[in-house]
């Protein structure tokens, strides 16, 4: 891959952007194009071409659930339990569920993808959301490969990039876990008032 890129030159991190987008579409993981960017550009422009790749994958995933499959995506997603909280949750928290599942790097995210289109998030919400937060997750991917395929080719570590990668992980838990707690917050607070209301 890295002489089929670098064969291309300045029109390597667009078809590597393209490749991306086909694979976000088709549902495969994505982790491994994520690593692959880091050995291949480095940390900024494989940020940069995985924050991409992977916004506009996700976008058109989402209107191939809303608009073009939805009939064949909701009988995908019909019995998975995970889809159906997703759909109670968006419907009163769609931005915070949204930012939610995205910092969390772990959760299916070809499932998620297709799941929101179905729900009622609109969609420059879903957009906006889903790029900033899965900038976080991106660069603990990219920023790892990047650190590792550097310490292997130079035959030392980099700790410039092992402290960036520290702090993207702080960053990441950090952010995941206030996100939790606002969720639940409002979650108290609409208990709360439903029970005050009846």
């Amino acid at each position: 891959m890295r002489e089929w890129i670098e064969s291309l030159g300045t029109w390597g991190p667009v078809a590597f952007i393209s490749l991306y987008i086909v694979a976000v579409v088709l549902a495969l993981p994505g982790s491994a194009l994520t690593i692959a960017a880091g050995a291949l550009f480095g940390s900024v422009l494989g940020i940069t071409v995985v924050s991409i790749g992977s916004t506009i994958g996700s976008s058109l995933s989402f209107l191939i659930a809303r608009y073009f499959a939805r009939d064949a995506v909701a009988q995908w997603l019909s019995k998975n339990d995970r889809f159906r909280k997703l759909d109670q949750l968006t419907q009163k928290h769609g931005a915070i569920i949204v930012a939610l599942t995205r910092l969390v790097p772990f959760l299916t995210f070809n499932l998620l993808n297709y799941g929101f289109g179905l729900t009622r998030v609109p969609f420059w919400t879903y957009v906006f959301w889903s790029w900033l937060c899965m900038l976080p997750g991106t660069a603990l991917y990219v920023v790892g490969a990047d650190a590792f395929t550097s310490g292997i080719s130079q035959g030392k570590i980099s700790w410039l990039l092992v402290t960036g990668l520290a702090a993207v992980a702080i960053m990441l838990a950090m952010l995941v876990s206030y996100a939790t707690r606002k969720l639940r917050i409002k979650q108290t607070i609409e208990a709360e008032d439903a029970y005050n209301e009846s």
